[in-house]
């Protein structure tokens, strides 16, 4: 058994989180761990919407941007031949995150600090500074550049 068994990696599937999504891949590939890749759709951020635009709508939208984001963990997974876990919940990212990771055992939370989504800007960098801030398992930040 290595030092991590459980790695979290949570994803907003834009360009910039790969390198977070490689980075928790290298070390499941070093430590023989399982990666748990999780999207939280932020639904709190769409409350003020007017009416008429359809929540179905927008829902599906973000539920399908959120499969195509674990997916792609999937693939890396796959690539090295890592075991992958995924989830989609819904909430407040911050804590949310928190929470799976202390639900889930996991022992490392790897987190891009500046990925940025398209519809829900999940990983800002303030998503993760209150996730460093109240975790009690781990956290590994790593910077990730703008997608152009």
């Amino acid at each position: 058994m290595g030092m991590y068994d459980r790695i979290l990696v949570p994803t907003d599937g834009s360009d910039g989180v790969e390198r977070a999504v490689r980075h928790a891949v290298d070390l499941a590939v070093q430590h023989g761990a399982t990666v748990h890749a999780l999207y939280v759709v932020n639904s709190a951020s769409y409350a003020g919407m007017p009416m008429e635009s359809s929540w179905e709508g927008i829902d599906e939208m973000l539920r399908g941007d959120a499969e195509s984001a674990v997916s792609l963990v999937e693939a890396l997974g796959d690539d090295y031949d890592v075991p992958v876990e995924t989830s989609v919940i819904d909430g407040s990212p911050s804590p949310e995150i928190v929470r799976y990771a202390e639900d889930n055992d996991c022992d490392l939370i790897v987190m891009g600090t500046h990925g940025r989504g398209g519809i829900d800007r999940l990983l800002l960098g303030s998503v993760a500074e209150k996730v460093v801030r109240s975790s009690t398992v781990p956290v590994l930040t790593v910077r990730v550049a703008d997608a152009t």
